[in-house]
């Protein structure tokens, strides 16, 4: 048995000849906290709305908490708090009056739940606040506090930073770690935010134009996104053949063009210079490379679409 919560297989989705979703293979474990990382356009939300069930896959098979029939996946998706479309807020109803609406909405009719979402969120000093009244950053954390009625298991939040400032993203950030931490509540979270998403996931789902390109734990990306070195050689081929005799332990790749990267280099720069020119190879050019998030996305782009 595995122990994801969420899982697809072959899920397409296509509006006519659009196709939004392409055969697209997801996991999410319990307990993790899944990127999804993806440009305005690659099918984060309509990824998001399948699993929400607000629309259904033209093909393929989703699962939530290891079932797929339909009658099961109305009862799983009643263990997910979703912030996928913005729920409707009455302008004139107050923060604690639109959590009891919600409330009775999902058959939670205990006055005790809105006063501990409220705090948990939050938002309590702005309970008796009306809803048309409440900044974007505070109308995002009523959103999660709906989300959050029902003790869900999962949540599933479509860009829940997009528009917040500085600030309000930290704060959101902080209570998405303490669900994950104290309540052990397994989050899938999509944004175009890569450098506020490198600070909460563990694990990333990279999806372009309908395709997931990749999944990568958070620990494996940050290997991957370390500071290394590339080298521009004369003979990369007898270059390799001296690294893997001289340099054992390092992690290198030949790529094209004569240059060689050095991932995470064990020793500093001119012992790689001094190790070409003790054997007749010329270096025309090296420089040491810091990657983000951004510029791993933007490679790992254009080698999915080329497949």
């Amino acid at each position: 048995m595995n122990d994801y919560v969420i899982e697809t297989k072959q899920v397409t989705k296509s509006y006519g000849s659009f196709l939004a979703l392409d055969h697209v293979n997801i996991h999410v474990k319990r307990g993790s906290i899944y990127g999804l990382v993806g440009d305005n356009g690659a099918g984060k939300s309509t990824l998001l709305k399948l699993l929400a069930g607000h629309i259904y896959p033209t093909e393929g098979e989703v699962q939530l908490f290891g079932k797929y029939e339909e009658k099961d996946l109305e009862h799983s998706r009643k263990k997910i708090g979703c912030m996928v479309e913005q729920p409707g807020f009455f302008p004139n109803m107050t923060v604690e009056q639109m959590l009891k609406y919600y409330c009775i909405q999902k058959g939670i009719p205990d006055r005790k739940k809105v006063d501990e979402i409220i705090t948990l969120t939050g938002i309590s000093e702005k309970r008796n606040n009306k809803c048309k009244k409440l900044s974007l950053g505070q109308k995002q954390r009523l959103a999660l506090a709906i989300a959050m009625i029902g003790e869900p298991q999962l949540l599933v939040l479509d860009e829940p930073i997009n528009g917040l400032d500085p600030s309000g993203i930290v704060e959101f950030r902080n209570l998405l770690h303490s669900l994950n931490e104290e309540k052990n509540i397994t989050i899938l979270l999509s944004s175009h935010i890569l450098s506020e998403l490198q600070q909460i996931a563990t694990v990333y789902g990279f999806l372009s134009k309908g395709i997931l390109i990749e999944e990568i734990s958070a620990q494996a990306l940050h290997e991957k996104c370390s500071d290394c070195i590339e080298i521009t050689l004369s003979d990369v081929e007898k270059y390799s053949v001296l690294l893997e005799k001289n340099y054992s332990k390092e992690t290198y790749k030949v790529l094209p063009e004569n240059n060689i990267r050095i991932y995470r280099p064990k020793a500093q720069a001119e012992a790689y210079s001094k190790l070409a020119y003790e054997n007749g190879i010329y270096i025309t050019g090296m420089r040491t490379i810091q990657s983000s998030l951004e510029n791993y996305y933007m490679e790992l782009k254009k080698r999915g679409t080329e497949k």
